[in-house]
């Protein structure tokens, strides 16, 4: 798309494909460097880190919203050129969010150091890499109309996503974060979205590029299975005979929670030694 010509970034596939290269070799390599070292860590930087993705994200959310208004966005479908002035303002809005895939290479980074390797599973590593690599081809072919949708959702659930991150680092407000599980809840009420809305846009046509609209749907798709995968395996797996069985009847409490009670930072268990 020539209206994104000379943006940073987007003129030639290389950076992308090397930065994604560069994430998946730090996480190899991460791991060897840290196998007989200590956790790190990084309290301060967690929450530095998060406050920031929540800021970029409710940025991101505003302006989708507001640039969307401003140039009549059809929800059904909406083509790349009929909106003027209003495309250039949501391309511009979704360059942020292509970016924005390559600083959250960080959780991951976050993860190798702080030693939480059962966290980096095929889903995170999946859903990270491929990100920033289909929106370098989103924002060079298809940098506005129906491509608002997905982005702006996301941008949501980020805002809540990373504000929970960040507050979880918090020891005193741990107690309090009792509703991670809804925020996969709405994940996936996300992407089942993004795919309805998607294929509005196959079943009354207005321009928008038709096998971008199935790759869109496809990918999304991937991301549902995968994700329910992770919701059965985290939060509807039984305690096994022997883990009831190897519970003392007696613990210590300790602020409304026993003493071995792990919070969640970033999607990671984070316990005392980490601290």
């Amino acid at each position: 798309d020539a209206r994104v010509r000379g943006w940073f970034l987007l003129d030639s596939y290389l950076p992308t494909f090397f930065l994604t290269g560069a994430y998946l070799l730090c996480i190899w390599l991460g791991n060897k460097f840290m196998k007989d070292r200590p956790p790190f860590s990084l309290r301060a930087h967690l929450i530095v880190y998060n406050l920031g993705i929540t800021l970029l994200s409710l940025y991101m959310l505003i302006e989708l919203i507001l640039a969307t208004w401003e140039g009549g966005y059809n929800l059904q479908c909406q083509n790349l050129h009929s909106a003027g002035e209003a495309d250039i303002r949501v391309a511009k809005v979704l360059w942020w969010y292509y970016f924005s895939k390559v600083i959250e290479f960080m959780d991951t980074i976050f993860f190798v150091l702080r030693k939480k390797r059962s966290q980096i599973t095929f889903l995170h590593v999946y859903h990270h890499a491929t990100m920033f690599n289909i929106w370098w081809c989103v924002l060079n072919w298809i940098p506005c109309g129906q491509s608002f949708f997905g982005p702006t959702l996301n941008s949501f659930i980020h805002v809540l996503m990373y504000s929970y991150y960040g507050l979880s680092v918090i020891p005193s407000m741990r107690k309090y974060l009792w509703w991670k599980k809804y925020l996969t809840q709405a994940q996936l009420i996300q992407f089942l979205l993004t795919i309805a809305h998607t294929l509005s846009a196959a079943v009354k046509p207005c321009g928008f590029p038709f096998g971008c609209l199935m790759f869109q749907s496809s990918y999304m798709a991937t991301l549902v299975i995968l994700f329910i995968n992770f919701y059965i395996k985290t939060y509807r797996k039984a305690p096994s005979r022997t883990a009831i069985k190897e519970t003392p009847v007696t613990t210590e409490i300790k602020n409304g929670f026993h003493k071995d009670y792990f919070a969640t930072a970033n999607g990671f268990l984070n316990n005392k030694k980490a601290q």
